[in-house]
């Protein structure tokens, strides 16, 4: 029998996708906080984050797998057509063709860095949750999504920042790297309970409850779903 088609799931991976590709573009503008610079991406990258954690608490981790590399498939094809602009000549009445060149020039690096790190950072996160949460008999949500949070964001940012900004000083790199990682580990907590009231529904919604048993967690066995 077919797996009932679920709208809410079908949302949740449309927006997880438009967060990757507006956080890999974002990310080649750098904002300052007090002092404290980061890079653009840290205003919408985060809620990747959390909708991944509502993904794989409610559907399981092989769903959270398939919907990573969807939104990666999506990041490669945004990156491609770009790449594809810079290089058509532009109209000599347009005066936007150095700027427009200049996100998208950083973009291919930009968008390997994500590649890598937030294979990394994502399967780490899913992992942790997974596995903490038969564990807990599926107790402590709040506990395992910030858990796993910084497990993922850790190993994200730590790959990510050293590619993607080369050849910052590594005094500035390593500031962004932890403020960054602060920065996005508070944000989930901040909106902690809003994402576990929004599990607590699609459960209830969705009827689904999704306990990880007997499962491969390859990061690239995409059959298995």
């Amino acid at each position: 029998m077919k797996d009932k088609f679920s709208v809410t799931f079908l949302l949740m991976a449309v927006l997880f996708v438009v967060c990757l590709i507006a956080s890999n573009l974002f990310a080649t503008k750098i904002i300052s906080f007090w002092g404290v610079n980061l890079p653009g991406a840290v205003i919408v990258f985060p809620i990747s984050y959390i909708i991944s954690d509502c993904i794989c608490e409610v559907w399981g981790y092989r769903k959270s797998r398939l919907v990573i590399w969807t939104a990666f498939a999506m990041n490669f094809f945004v990156v491609v057509v770009g790449q594809l602009l810079v290089w058509l000549p532009a109209a000599s009445f347009w005066d936007g063709a150095e700027h427009f060149d200049y996100m998208f020039a950083m973009a291919p690096r930009v968008a390997a860095a994500s590649l890598l790190a937030f294979l990394v950072g994502s399967t780490i996160n899913s992992l942790v949750l997974s596995k903490m949460k038969i564990a807990d008999k599926g107790r402590r949500f709040g506990v395992r999504s910030i858990l796993s949070s910084i497990a993922g964001e850790f190993a994200d940012s730590l790959i990510f920042m050293p590619i993607a900004f080369f050849g910052t000083p590594m005094k500035v790199l390593g500031t962004m790297m932890l403020a960054q990682v602060t920065f996005k580990v508070l944000y989930e907590i901040v909106v902690l309970p809003l994402t576990a009231y929004a599990v607590c529904k699609v459960k209830q919604a969705e009827g689904v409850d999704t306990f990880d048993t007997d499962i491969s967690y390859n990061p690239f066995k995409l059959s298995d779903i």
